[in-house]
């Protein structure tokens, strides 16, 4: 044992020993998946993570300490060096970066004496030590851009002239942001958000008619409940919009093994903020969804992992889950059913690839977080410790509780044919009125969208493009058409030429439009954006949240990134775009997950929809700047 760890050691408070027991019960299958918690629990107390933290932790889970740093070094939110005593991660994605962070984060670096200190790659700290200023990928705040994470609170609109008093501002406890929902709007899963009246306690959710739906569910056969999920017609809200009833169907329910529920609140998409509305505001309402699934699939421990840059919504979320196991709805003898089920949180460290559910289990196992092949491991089959798992959204799951109130068939009406229910759309980007707008879904089109739920686009600007469903959505260029098949008078079907702002935001319109709904992160770019330094925004965050275990991926999106950085510089050359393209189709369609066609289809369709701004263009002609580089 060196004298460093002796040290720190002997430092460890007696309730922080007893923190890091109690959370490795949360793991009675394996201890190894304390080992993202324990990091946490031990940089909140030292502010960073050294060798002696790593070999200390290392024999808590009777692992080798190249487990533990094998995790520091992959997660960016693990630092090995000492920060200054407040830290401050300015958002850096495209939302903020539209709104300004950049000058944002200059200005925090003016003000903390540290313009000219170099950064080593985990931000900048000040001459004095009171700060560390870094730029970090999406907050997932994209509505109230530019945002910052300052300390574990966030600060939200943020001004370059803002920039002293969020340094010195002690008071960052999280304040709830009151609205009334747009006349358009249909609110079933942020109806409580956003009002005066209503918090997060049991006693407030039960007022309000909370765990009802449990009760019912308890009373049922859970193939009935599989079956009116089914008949709803709710596909996933995370991204990949798969059918849930069918999802849940694969899961035998007496086969003998451990079943698992994972909740996937690890919302990193860019332009994507909805789950951390319901995480902050509505914490029971996700909990009642999960332990209805939990009894639907024979579930007896499950998990809610939600991204650390959401530490307010942990705290909120295990509170909850506190008051809920005190009043008999999560546990042992659920609601005086017999049945036991466990629910915990835990946390990421700020890696996007772990939106991906085997990613998302791997992590959870305490692993790198490298995305399993599928087949054969797809999770109802092999999920977490290669046992069935069902991953679903959190917003995917607060629908299940709306379906059993209302029923399947009912539920299903309220949206399209194939989508049904209600879905969140996240907008940010260069309109007057940001922010989430819970519709029916297919029940709005981008022109309503935009003019009459968003209040338009800013004053004398023209729209250019819209990213549909968050930054991995293939761009749509204002003034295209699409051909839509719809039935004629005579019922016979026809094309037609569907203008981009007559295109209903749904999953089928979308898809058939050469894009996807994905998070319904609906990202809006006025006339005054040029398209190379969004795509390269868009390309930085790629490179940055490659996880490296496929080399088309790994090399293919850093390369993407320093092409266009290069070009924004000034520097454009005849063949970059074509070389661009080339990059990306090599790298679609050959990677173990999703992530491939993810940072692929930026570049492909910006330059296929937008070639003309990707060519060589007077000197100085660049548009919004080099994007922080």
């Amino acid at each position: 044992m060196t004298a460093a760890e002796t040290r720190q050691t002997d430092h460890l408070p007696p309730d922080l020993r007893e923190r890091v027991d109690e959370i490795i019960t949360h793991y009675p299958v394996s201890k190894r998946s304390a080992a993202v918690p324990l990091l946490h629990l031990w940089q909140n107390h030292f502010g960073y993570i050294d060798g002696s933290g790593v070999d200390w932790i290392a024999r808590q889970l009777d692992l080798e300490p190249i487990n533990i740093l094998e995790l520091v070094t992959f997660y960016p939110w693990f630092r090995q060096t000492p920060p200054g005593r407040t830290t401050i991660r300015v958002c850096r994605t495209l939302s903020c970066a539209m709104a300004g962070s950049h000058e944002v984060r200059d200005e925090l670096l003016r003000c903390a004496g540290a313009l000219d200190v170099p950064d080593h790659g985990h931000g900048v700290t000040s001459p004095d030590g009171k700060y560390t200023i870094e730029f970090v990928e999406c907050l997932a705040s994209c509505g109230t851009a530019p945002v910052a994470l300052v300390g574990d609170q966030l600060a939200e609109r943020i001004r370059p002239a803002d920039a002293r008093s969020i340094m010195e501002d002690a008071d960052r406890t999280y304040r709830k942001t009151v609205r009334a929902p747009h006349p358009a709007e249909k609110r079933m899963i942020l109806k409580n958000a956003a009002r005066e009246d209503y918090d997060t306690s049991l006693d407030c959710y039960l007022r309000h008619g909370g765990y009802e739906s449990l009760k019912k569910a308890l009373k049922m056969k859970p193939e009935e409940i599989v079956a009116e999920v089914k008949t709803s017609n709710l596909r996933g809200r995370g991204g990949a919009g798969f059918p849930v009833g069918v999802k849940w169907s694969f899961i035998r329910r007496e086969d003998g093994k451990p079943h698992y529920l994972v909740v996937n609140g690890d919302e990193s998409e860019p332009g994507t903020f909805k789950d951390r509305y319901i995480l902050h505001e509505d914490p029971h309402q996700l909990l009642e969804g999960m332990m209805i699934a939990a009894w639907t699939l024979n579930v007896h421990l499950a998990y809610v992992y939600i991204r650390c840059e959401f530490p307010e919504a942990a705290r909120i979320v295990e509170k909850a889950i506190a008051e809920a196991k005190a009043a008999g709805f999560i546990g042992r003898d659920v609601c005086g059913t017999g049945f036991d089920c466990d629910i915990f949180v835990h946390q990421g460290a700020g890696a996007y690839i772990c939106g991906e559910e085997t990613s998302l289990l791997e992590s959870l196992e305490g692993k790198r977080p490298y995305p399993r092949i599928k087949p054969p491991f797809f999770p109802a089959v092999f999920g977490l410790y290669n046992c069935p798992t069902i991953v679903n959204n959190v917003e995917s799951l607060c629908h299940v509780k709306h379906i059993l109130a209302m029923g399947g068939e009912a539920f299903a009406k309220l949206g399209s044919p194939g989508d049904g229910g209600t879905r969140t759309l996240c907008v940010s980007g260069d309109v007057q009125s940001p922010g989430y707008y819970e519709l029916g879904c297919g029940q709005v089109t981008v022109g309503q969208l935009i003019n009459e739920i968003c209040g338009g686009l800013k004053p004398g600007r023209k729209l250019k493009a819209i990213i549909p469903g968050g930054s991995s959505a293939k761009v749509l260029r204002a003034g295209e058409k699409f051909a839509m098949k719809r039935k004629g008078p005579d019922g016979a079907e026809q094309t037609v030429q569907v203008d981009l702002m007559d295109l209903v935001l749904d999953a089928s319109t979308l898809a058939a439009a050469g894009s996807m709904i994905g998070s319904a992160g609906v990202m809006i770019l006025d006339d005054s954006r040029d398209m190379l330094w969004v795509l390269n925004n868009i390309n930085d965050f790629y490179a940055h949240e490659s996880c490296g275990q496929c080399t088309p991926c790994r090399e293919g999106s850093l390369w993407m990134s320093k092409v266009t950085t290069r070009m924004l510089n000034g520097d454009i050359k005849p063949t970059d775009a074509t070389q661009l393209v080339g990059i990306a189709d090599h790298i679609a369609g050959r990677t173990v997950c999703a992530f491939g066609e993810a940072c692929a289809w930026p570049t492909q369709s910006f330059i296929g929809k937008f070639r003309e701004e990707f060519e060589p263009r007077p000197a100085g002609a660049n548009g919004n700047g080099v994007n922080g580089h």
